[in-house]
């Protein structure tokens, strides 16, 4: 078979120089080289991306953290020197109870300036979301499904309920007994 005169001869019979061929093969092997290379940049960029991310989440963390204990500092002094104070002979337990009150509203203050927020709901409708029962009880003074009495506060963290209050609700006056039983 004789050999085509020109490419589009070539084309049109199937048939392509292997000269044209090889040229082919070696810019397909170019780029193939070129894009693995890129692949293999992209695969390292996207690891150091990763690891940096972990780092500065750490980082922050600490900062966090570092700010949020830089504020208890002040309050673990202030224990020390009420728990100094009481260890005193002759202190009396009133000026001891009045210093572990000032501690605690100093400690409550530290920690509502990161975000922390009381949830004491003495008398307040009960809320299932922010509030846990555990038990309810008679009352003619509190209203039913109000919170008769708060046995252990809750706390949220910038919106965010961490701990639920623990209260006991009213389930309003004493029902007295049927008549005729």
């Amino acid at each position: 078979m004789p050999e085509p005169e020109n490419k589009e001869n070539a084309a049109s019979t199937g048939t392509v120089p292997p000269e044209e061929l090889a040229a082919q093969l070696a810019t397909a092997k170019a780029e193939s080289a070129a894009h693995y290379d890129r692949f293999l940049r992209t695969a390292a960029d996207l690891e150091n991306f990763r690891r940096r991310t972990l780092r500065e989440k750490d980082e922050l963390r600490t900062a966090a953290t570092g700010r949020v204990l830089e504020d208890i500092f002040p309050v673990l002094d202030t224990l020390a020197m009420a728990a100094a104070a009481a260890r005193q002979p002759g202190a009396e337990l009133k000026g001891v109870a009045d210093g572990v009150d000032m501690v605690l509203a100093q400690m409550k203050s530290a920690l509502a300036n990161h975000g922390l927020k009381e949830i004491n709901p003495a008398a307040q409708a009960f809320d299932p979301h922010q509030h846990q029962a555990i038990s309810h009880q008679a009352s003619s003074s509190v209203k039913e499904e109000h919170v008769l009495q708060v046995v252990r506060v809750g706390y949220s963290l910038n919106g965010r309920l961490l701990r639920p209050a623990s209260v006991i609700v009213s389930s309003g006056p004493a029902k007295e007994a049927a008549a005729g039983k």
